[in-house]
């Protein structure tokens, strides 16, 4: 489950996931792509690959009036006995800017090929988000629901918070919190929080990540950690 590298979709991250927004979404059109190899992938705070490697990818379309489409795709690793081998995210929404906020509203399908057909695990979201740069410092939020979670567990609602800044032209850092309001199919309500430091140069970047929750009982699968990931963008 995944945190697009659209400018208000989190998570995923994720992963490289600063929640940030550009000072304009609108300002050009095109395909653009992103590769990665990240030590965990982490998703709303839980592992998605048994705190092992994972490589991942994707391509995004946006065009000059705010429409944007994308695909995304990560390796899992949800443990023995599980045949979900691979993630894929299918998304699109429309941004557009009103006195400097930036607005995003748009779905993502969280698809996941070779899971067992009875498993569930395919759902879909609805997400809204804003943001606004202060140019030091940048400020976002958003909100995603589903009408059925991972698993065929009922409604879920997840809210996202974050902040980040540029230490100089190359380093920045940044902090997000969420809050996901589950079903007790799925399990309890919980807080996740992440706070990382970047370092880019060319195209290519570094990421090392804290995250850690509060969720109850999570096998060691939600403990807190340390991820270090390196992307490039194209």
């Amino acid at each position: 489950m995944h945190a697009s590298t659209r400018p208000l979709i989190l998570a995923c991250a994720s992963a490289l996931f600063s929640f940030s927004l550009p000072a304009n979404s609108q300002e050009g059109s095109g395909l653009s792509g992103n590769l990665a190899l990240t030590t965990d992938y982490v998703f709303r705070g839980y592992t998605q690959t048994s705190e092992k490697l994972a490589v991942q990818g994707g391509l995004d379309w946006e065009d000059a009036g705010g429409w944007h489409l994308g695909v995304w795709g990560s390796r899992l690793d949800f443990g023995a006995g599980d045949d979900a081998f691979v993630e894929v995210d299918l998304y699109g929404g429309y941004s557009w800017q009103v006195n400097g906020v930036g607005y995003d509203l748009g779905l993502i399908y969280y698809a996941y090929p070779g899971a067992d057909s009875d498993s569930g695990y395919d759902f879909v979201e609805a997400y809204a988000g804003l943001g606004y740069d202060f140019n030091a410092l940048s400020l976002s939020a958003a909100v995603h629901f589903t009408p059925d979670n991972f698993g065929e567990t009922g409604e879920g609602w997840h809210l996202t918070g974050g902040l980040g800044g540029a230490l100089s032209d190359a380093l920045s850092v940044d902090a997000n919190i969420g809050f996901s309001q589950v079903t007790p199919d799925f399990g309890e309500d919980y807080l996740d929080w992440n706070a990382g430091l970047s370092y880019s140069f060319s195209q290519l970047a570094l990421d090392l990540r804290y995250y850690d929750t509060d969720a109850p009982d999570c096998a060691g699968s939600c403990d807190s950690r340390i991820v270090f990931s390196l992307s490039a963008a194209f």
